[in-house]
């Protein structure tokens, strides 16, 4: 037999024991678990875990007894079983713990909608006066001098020197002269003509804002006043003064405005989409920036029937009292409109829910450690709640914290589940409700924790090729981190089984060149890392 002969058995032999190996490695496993499976299903008793609703499943129990809403007995659900309902994961307690999961009842609440925006203080218009005068004359005398004064209803503000005044109260003395002069007549015609001869008189000086008091003062006294002393109709501040001492005034002339501030509007700017909340008789709240913690309280008066294009905003106005009147005209405040949504609506927190832009999801638990995402239908989100219009019923808990990780596992257990099945139907999935034996732990807890690292970066073919080189011991002896490149090698060969056979049979030949020549064949600094964490395992 020559040299090139022997060379070519060899090479043969090599490739064919290279082969097998790579086989042993990559099914072995299964063939175990498939024997493993067998064998706990036989010798494993039925253990009760909880106890459901027959009619409303998601209703469950600890101890057996009667359902709530239906008094019918509940049943109980045993290990294996629990697993069959599609999209249910469960969870060992300690996990659940370790990621602090928080469960809470689903409840029903009145949902009140906080609409929160900026408004402008502005004067209450209904409460505005202009002091005119109704004669032509000159400022003799000014009681309010400045603006921003606050006067009283009834107190004095100006007097104004008019000759025709003048002339109107000598003309109602003469009248009340001729009436007296008269009253012993027998005409009742003359009688008649001085009696509408002083109401006629007396009309002309009440059309000219004088006042009841000061006719009286006239008729008493007998003496004309030169000048003419105008009152402020109401209580508030003068905001306008058009007079100064010796100013010449004319008829119809607006000499002061003098508005009250005891009540204020507040104008606020609304967006569109919000506008289906607001409503007239709605309440208000203002907090004030210079009064920490202060908080006044009014309520919507009227909704503007037009938009401003600027801003794409309807504007508001709001109605408040003032007491102390810290609501200053001009003055920016922040409003919060409070819009009751529902009386008694079925509600879950805001952080509960997992927005994925397509879809909304709330995960709920379903007890002993089971839990399932759930796609749901909201409504309204008010004041950190959302309402729930499909999807979740009442008794119901659910996960308000840590439901990502719980909702990612379960998506991730869906996609491992189809791999498996497609790829190899003799490989058991834990969707199926198996149990197995894996040294000390169950399939169960060793899959979560291959899931949880399934968040990691995927090997590479090349690198999976090495491990299932490298790892020569059983995956029940290796760590947890190890297991879990194992397991992703072992998948990925019923992926690309070619390619890692190929890449196999490299990197073979790459441990053996530097097994016998380690100076002269060297590896790459990945291959050279996993070569270190295979002296580890």
């Amino acid at each position: 037999m020559n040299k090139k002969t022997i060379i070519l058995v060899m090479l043969i032999s090599f490739v064919s024991l290279s082969v097998g190996y790579f086989v042993a490695l990559v099914f072995h496993p299964y063939l175990k678990n498939q024997s493993d499976i067998s064998h706990v299903s036989v010798k494993t008793e039925r253990k009760i875990l909880y106890f459901k609703d027959p009619m409303h499943p998601w209703i469950t129990s600890d101890k057996p007894g009667k359902a709530p809403d239906c008094g019918m007995d509940l049943v109980p659900v045993y290990e294996g079983e629990e697993g069959m309902e599609e999209g249910v994961i469960r969870i060992d307690p300690t996990i659940v713990q370790n990621i602090g999961v928080k469960i809470e009842p689903i409840k029903r609440m009145k949902l009140t909608k906080t609409i929160r925006t900026v408004g402008k203080v502005d004067y209450d218009e209904t409460k505005i006066a202009v002091v005119t005068t109704k004669i032509s004359g000159w400022i003799e005398k000014l009681y309010v001098d400045y603006t921003g004064k606050f006067v009283r209803k009834g107190e004095p503000l100006f007097e104004v020197y008019s000759p025709e005044l003048v002339t109107a109260q000598e003309e109602y003395l003469r009248a009340i002269n001729y009436k007296e002069s008269v009253s012993g007549s027998k005409d009742p015609y003359i009688i008649d003509g001085a009696n509408q001869l002083v109401e006629s008189s007396r009309k002309r000086l009440l059309y000219w804002d004088i006042t009841e008091e000061q006719i009286k003062e006239l008729e008493n006294t007998k003496q004309v006043r030169k000048t003419l002393v105008f009152y402020s109709p109401v209580d508030g501040v003068v905001i306008e003064r058009n007079v100064f001492l010796g100013t010449k005034v004319a008829q119809g002339m607006n000499l002061m405005k003098i508005v009250d501030l005891s009540t204020v509007w507040i104008y606020a700017d609304v967006y569109e989409y919000e506008l289906p909340w607001v409503k007239v008789g709605e309440e208000a709240e203002v907090e004030l920036s210079y009064i920490p913690g202060k908080i006044l309280k009014g309520k919507i008066v009227y909704i503007y029937p037009f938009l401003q294009p600027e801003t794409r905003t309807v504007k508001v106005r709001l109605e408040f009292e003032n007491p102390g009147y810290l609501l200053k005209p001009d003055m920016y405040v922040n409003v919060n409109i409070k819009s009751k949504v529902a009386i008694d609506a079925l509600v879950v927190p805001e952080q509960s829910v997992i927005r994925t832009g397509k879809r909304d999801v709330v995960v709920v638990a379903l007890g002993g450690g089971r839990f399932k995402s759930v796609d749901v239908k909201l409504g309204v989100l008010a004041d950190g709640y959302y309402q729930v219009l499909e999807g979740l019923h009442e008794n119901q808990n659910i996960v308000t914290s840590s439901h990502f990780l719980i909702d990612s596992e379960s998506n991730l257990k869906t996609a491992l589940a189809g791999l498996t099945q497609q790829y190899d139907g003799s490989m058991v999935s834990e969707t199926k409700g198996y149990k197995q034996k894996s040294g000390n732990k169950t399939a169960d807890e060793e899959i979560k924790l291959k899931e949880h690292k399934g968040h990691e970066i995927p090997l590479s073919t090349q690198e999976a090729a090495l491990w299932l080189l490298l790892s020569s011991k059983q995956p029940n002896a290796l760590s947890l981190d190890n297991q879990n490149k194992l397991y992703q090698a072992q998948l990925l060969t019923l992926i690309h089984p070619i390619e890692l056979l190929s890449l196999f049979y490299q990197q073979f030949q790459y441990v053996l060149r530097y097994l016998l020549d380690p100076q002269e064949h060297s590896f790459s600094q990945s291959l050279c890392s996993l070569l270190s964490q295979s002296v580890l395992l």
